[in-house]
């Protein structure tokens, strides 16, 4: 099997015609071919050499996504290096972490801000460190190297020396370094062979049918596992164009412009897209209500027979067309969906009445489980066999089992070679071959795996019983009003919530829409798990602030932190 970097210097071969990329600039989209992306790699690839790096040096990334991003990460795997993407959200002192732990000779930035978060700590380092700036950015300073310059050195390179190292790469040869998000704790070096991005990249092409003529959109950061397989690895093996939005900001803009046949997005942007469209509907009048809801009740018959691999048969058929003229086609152009035909989500756990809701308007979005350590997928639900409220079946060619105390292993190419520097670590996740997930899940009737929680962030209250957070925030969250919420109570006596509002949504009287939705939320759940008190806090968690990781998680411990006075107020007795 081929590698991700002869793959795309295949395609630049085979097809130098074709788009790869395509980038807004001045107000229009600007596409670049296959054959300007295998020359760019070429060129960035011998650089590196001539710049000294070896097999099995890092190469690090800290940038937002664009196409030099993607260029830098195929040179630095294609002579054996290993490309390591930072989290440009990422503060100096993490930044610095990561220059550190992995020992990187080079780093590449895109702005002056990622380069001021470099300058201010390379002096700490033990390593010589090359800073490379993507096209662009300019920067008066001895120890900054701009992408020209940088990538004039290729001719400095040894003739044959990029084939040789093309030749050398092995499928079991590290490939790059993923950075976990640090949920808990510093951030693991998850090792990914090409192997792992090969099999996990065909898998997908197979399994999901993507072809040539497909286009997605790349917004999420590229130092995760997930955006890189969209963005970088399975176009390598397919040879469709990627579209760069400029900020996760003006996505939506983008995806209208762009109107993207495949796009991966994280429960967060689903859950955006639901209350945006749910604003829509409580503008309507009483004939355009009902219109909608004979729609809704058509989408929710076909998205059931699709999604069980059943035809429509004629009369549905026929019923779903008018629908789709009336008011899906209208609905999908003003998101940008109106050419999608493949929708998935992953990275964290989504409401099923998030799904379901959006399968209503004709948008089946496909709910897929994995980590890092997996190169992305475990399990996933596909076109013709999808079940909402589970992650699916498992990845082809992989091996799910639940153990029994109920944590979901798995086995096969996708999973990773280890942790980088940290040997313990990897005996602990791969233990006799499986990958311990640190997740909790079952299988149902019809071999689809439910997660129900996470180990580590089991909450055991003083009773003893135990309880998945994530499970009640879901639901909390399915309220319009609840934008975000963190529930507590490890050791204690009942459980309670920190809540942030959505202030758009309260109707007016914002307190008492949260208490509502608090009560819905409680009488659905049995009694240890309901929400006895909650503090509404006056500002969203960000990333910004550490209290997100860059894919949008709860960074638990730096809110419970953070708000250490305002739990405390929750349990205003012993215990």
């Amino acid at each position: 099997m081929q590698t991700v970097p002869q793959r795309v210097l295949e395609n630049a071969r085979r097809i130098p015609d074709a788009p790869a990329f395509s980038t807004r600039e001045g107000g229009r989209w600007v596409p670049s071919t296959w054959g300007a992306y295998g020359r760019a790699v070429e060129r960035f690839a011998r650089a590196l050499v001539a710049t000294g790096v070896h097999r099995g040096d890092v190469v690090a990334i800290l940038a937002r996504n664009r196409p030099d991003w993607v260029v830098a990460d195929v040179a630095a795997m294609a002579v054996g290096a290993l490309p390591a993407g930072i989290y440009p959200t990422n503060s100096a002192e993490e930044v610095a972490y990561v220059l550190d732990h992995s020992g990187a000779r080079v780093v590449v930035v895109d702005d002056r801000r990622q380069w001021e978060k470099v300058a201010r700590i390379r002096a700490e380092l033990d390593q010589e460190l090359v800073v490379v700036g993507m096209r662009g950015l300019a920067v008066d300073d001895p120890g900054f190297v701009p992408w020209e310059a940088f990538t004039a050195r290729h001719d400095s390179a040894p003739a044959g020396s990029l084939s040789e190292r093309l030749a050398a790469l092995g499928p079991s040869d590290p490939a790059t370094l993923i950075y976990t998000s640090g949920t808990t704790g510093a951030p693991k070096a998850v090792v990914l062979t090409h192997d792992n991005l090969a099999f996990t990249a065909t898998s997908a092409v197979e399994l999901y049918g993507i072809r040539t003529t497909d286009l997605t959109v790349s917004y999420l950061p590229l130092s995760h596992i997930a955006e890189q397989l969209f963005t970088i690895h399975v176009p390598a093996f397919v040879g469709f164009p990627v579209a760069f939005a400029r900020s996760i900001e003006r996505l939506r803009a983008d995806l209208v412009e762009v109107r993207p046949t495949v796009f991966f997005g994280v429960p967060r942007v689903w859950e955006n897209i639901e209350r945006g469209i749910r604003r829509e509907l409580r503008s309507l009048d009483a004939r355009r209500t009902r219109l909608v809801g004979w729609a809704r009740e058509v989408g929710r018959r076909v998205a059931a027979r699709r999604n069980a691999g059943a035809e429509l048969g004629r009369r549905l058929g026929a019923e779903y067309e008018l629908a789709k003229r009336l008011v899906f086609d209208r609905l999908k152009a003003r998101l940008g969906f109106d050419r999608l035909r493949l929708a998935i989500t992953s990275a964290a756990p989504i409401s099923p009445e998030v799904l379901e809701f959006l399968a209503e308007f004709d948008v089946v979005v496909h709910e897929v489980y994995g980590q890092s350590e997996s190169t992305g997928p475990t399990t996933a639900n596909v076109p013709g066999a999808t079940r909402f409220g589970t992650v699916g079946r498992p990845w082809p060619g992989t091996e799910v089992v639940v153990a029994d105390d109920g944590e979901i292993l798995s086995r096969g190419r996708n999973v990773f070679a280890g942790y980088l520097h940290d040997a313990e670590a990897t005996r602990s996740t791969l233990a006799d071959g499986w990958l311990h997930s640190g997740d909790l899940g079952a299988f149902d009737e019809e071999g689809y795996l439910v997660v129900t929680g996470r180990k580590k962030e089991i909450i055991v209250t003083s009773g003893g019983k135990n309880v998945s957070p994530k499970a009640i925030e879901t639901l909390l969250q399915r309220h319009p009003v609840i934008a975000e919420a963190m529930v507590v109570g490890d050791g204690r006596d009942y459980l309670a919530a920190l809540v942030v509002p959505d202030p758009r949504e309260a109707g007016g009287d914002l307190d008492a829409a949260i208490r509502r939705a608090v009560d819905e939320v409680n009488r659905r759940v049995a009694v240890p798990e309901r929400i006895r008190r909650y503090r509404v806090l006056d500002r969203p968690f960000s990333v910004e602030a550490g209290e997100l990781t860059p894919t949008l998680k709860l960074r638990r411990s730096v809110i419970a932190e953070r708000y250490a006075a305002e739990i405390a107020e929750l349990y205003p007795g012993p215990g």
